[in-house]
């Protein structure tokens, strides 16, 4: 008999520093009435010192402390999940079982899959569960991904058009378990739906390329056909009527919004005021703590589910749809309850709290990393960093609670708490 299972525990974390993307707009000359359908308010940027296993351990120790040692214990797999990797062997799930100081009978690996990786991750560790083969055991699945443009890697900073602006840095950490104190999954209601596409990719460690008009139409295709195959596997699944929130994959709100717009008028032929209202009830909550780190590519949609729950009012349950999507390309629809239970352990994480504490870049300080001198690029064999690159956005008093790197010595990176 199929027993619960879920998200138990949850955070998000969304780095050390961030720029006001209202200002980066007015300093690129951007046409402002575009910028606004990005729904965007902040960015988080990467600080030399952080990068993609800082912002999953970051991420993933106020969950992992929270635990008893008992239960601590009990985590027997750890999955990341990024298209930000550092090794094309070495996976940053090694860096995390060691800086997380996590027992030494767990599976450990990377999944890459676009910003898809994250509700792999997920699916793979419910499944885990699900399966019994080790009863009573905790998954724990980190999505982090990190954008860095760098000046010297465009023609011009014209290229990077409306994308620089909704790039952003971030880290969610899921565990996963049979007490899915945060969110119940309604395990086998799903839905898949993939095709090759060339929308975007990274043909190269520091290289972006993409189409963002097809991009635009495989997520719309994407979304359309997941939802259908949710339908065709859960009886009497309904768009409008089943979830009371949604929560989607958000490279930027407009995205979004486009998205809902064209399934409720592809299934309901709904009226532009209806579609409008219906947007700002069950999907403007998930933009909360998005608009304020960007697009976190495989952990977007979990950051959206933090926003929903940590929000909307939560005097009972609700059933939430989550849309995933990964270019090139894979998608999937599914759903599950939260309580108001998950509300309160979510809200015990602080996210926005965290969020609010970050330094606030100014343009000349975001430029002056756009240099890309200080950054740890993929393959460096050797690298010491700088902690004064920016020397507001360096605590200075910290509590020996935040990891971040300090140098690469033949090829291994080392890490210290501060």
């Amino acid at each position: 008999m199929r027993g619960p299972v879920g998200i138990e525990a949850m955070n998000v974390f969304g780095g050390m520093a961030y720029l006001d993307v209202r200002e980066l707009c007015d300093h690129r000359g951007l046409d402002m009435p575009r910028f606004e359908n990005l729904l965007m308010q902040e960015k988080t940027v990467a600080l030399p010192y952080e990068d993609p296993v800082t912002f999953a351990v970051n991420a993933a120790k106020p969950v992992v402390d929270a635990l008893s040692a008992e239960d601590r214990a009990r985590i027997e797999m750890v999955i990341t999940c990024t298209e930000s990797g550092i090794d094309f062997g070495k996976s940053l799930s090694t860096y995390l079982h060691r800086y997380l100081d996590l027992p030494s009978n767990c599976r450990l690996f990377e999944i890459k899959q676009a910003c898809y990786s994250g509700t792999a991750g997920l699916q793979m560790a419910v499944n885990f569960v699900l399966s019994h083969t080790s009863p009573g055991a905790k998954a724990l699945v980190v999505t982090t991904d990190i954008s860095r443009f760098a000046l010297a890697d465009a023609a011009a900073v014209q290229e990077w058009a409306y994308s620089e602006p909704s790039s952003g840095a971030g880290a969610t950490a899921m565990l996963v378990s049979d007490t899915p104190h945060i969110l119940a999954l309604d395990a086998g209601a799903y839905g898949n739906h993939a095709f090759e596409v060339m929308d975007t990719c990274r043909p190269g460690p520091d290289t972006e390329a993409g189409d963002a008009d097809l991009s635009l139409m495989a997520y719309l295709d994407c979304c359309a056909g997941a939802f259908e195959d949710y339908a065709r596997r859960v009886e009497g699944a309904d768009f409008r009527e089943t979830f009371s929130q949604l929560c989607f994959h958000t490279p930027f709100g407009g995205m979004v919004k486009g998205a809902h717009r064209h399934l409720m008028r592809k299934l309901y032929k709904t009226p532009p005021a209806e579609i409008a209202q219906d947007f700002e009830t069950r999907l403007g909550p998930s933009l909360a703590y998005g608009k304020r780190v960007g697009n976190t590519a495989g952990g977007s949609v979990y950051v959206a589910l933090a926003g929903t729950i940590d929000t909307v009012e939560l005097s009972q349950p609700q059933r939430i749809g989550l849309f995933s999507y990964g270019s090139g390309c894979c998608s999937e629809f599914f759903s599950g309850v939260v309580s108001p239970e998950g509300k309160t352990r979510l809200q015990a994480m602080g996210i926005s709290r965290a969020l609010d504490e970050r330094y606030r870049l100014s343009i000349a300080e975001y430029e002056k990393l756009l240099t890309g001198k200080e950054v740890v690029r993929f393959g460096t064999r050797n690298a010491e960093l700088d902690r004064q690159v920016i020397p507001g956005a360096w605590p200075t008093a910290g509590k020996g609670d935040r990891l971040v790197l300090d140098s690469v010595v033949d090829y291994h990176r080392n890490y210290s708490w501060i």
